[in-house]
Formats: structure tokens, C-alpha cells, sequence
């Protein structure tokens, strides 16, 4: 009983610290031969049905309610940002903390905001 509370508040905990961000798109029918076959985004870009991830790092998904994406990383905090910057790599969809002088010294993160 005590292991299942302590999970349950750990769960609690977890949820409200998260602080990654969610957008949805209504549905805009895809159509290829007379056939829906996913969605559009707001660029008009075709999406099919199911899930991908974008250059700008979301985890997107399409169903017939429409498209659906949110944040797939964390953001740095309660770093020293006088002496300390934050570097997002596009290509792994991270932040990596270094000083501003040396970005080959990492510098130490209190804790992590999102996914």
C-alpha cells in the first residue's frame, strides 16, 4: 500500500512539474485520388494518418479529429545565465548548458522543464 502511494505522489509530482506545451490543428482533410488520406497542416502540407516528428522537434500525430503535436524536449533551468549559456542542437532535439566563455565546459543545471 505504502509503495503504491509513494508512485501515485511521485506520478503527482512528475505531471505537475512538466511543462512541455501541446498545439492542435482542426481537421483539414488530406485527399489524394478522390481519397482522404490524412491531414493538412497550416501550411497546407499533407500529413497521413498516424505519427511523425518535425524539424522544429514535436512529436506530431493526425487522426480524423485533426493534428495534434507537443514539445518533445526539455528545457534547461536554474542555471548561473551570467556566466552560463543554453545551445539547442536541432539534430538531437537537446539543450546542452556551457559556459558562455568555453563551450567546451559544461556548466550545472538544477533541473530540467518539459517532455
Amino acid at each position: 500500500m505504502k509503495t503504491t502511494l509513494a508512485c501515485l505522489l511521485l506520478l503527482a509530482i512528475s505531471v505537475t512539474l512538466s511543462d512541455a506545451y501541446c498545439f492542435f490543428e482542426r481537421f483539414k482533410p488530406a485527399i489524394s485520388d478522390g481519397v482522404v488520406i490524412g491531414c493538412l497542416d497550416l501550411k497546407g502540407v499533407a500529413h497521413k494518418f498516424g505519427s511523425w516528428k518535425t524539424e522544429d522537434c514535436h512529436d506530431c500525430s493526425c487522426d480524423k479529429s485533426g493534428i495534434q503535436c507537443c514539445s518533445s524536449y526539455a528545457s534547461p533551468s536554474g542555471y548561473d545565465e551570467e556566466k552560463c549559456e543554453s545551445i539547442f542542437n536541432k539534430e538531437t532535439c537537446t539543450y546542452k548548458v556551457v559556459e558562455k566563455n568555453d563551450h567546451s565546459k559544461e556548466c550545472p543545471v538544477e533541473g530540467w522543464v518539459g517532455k
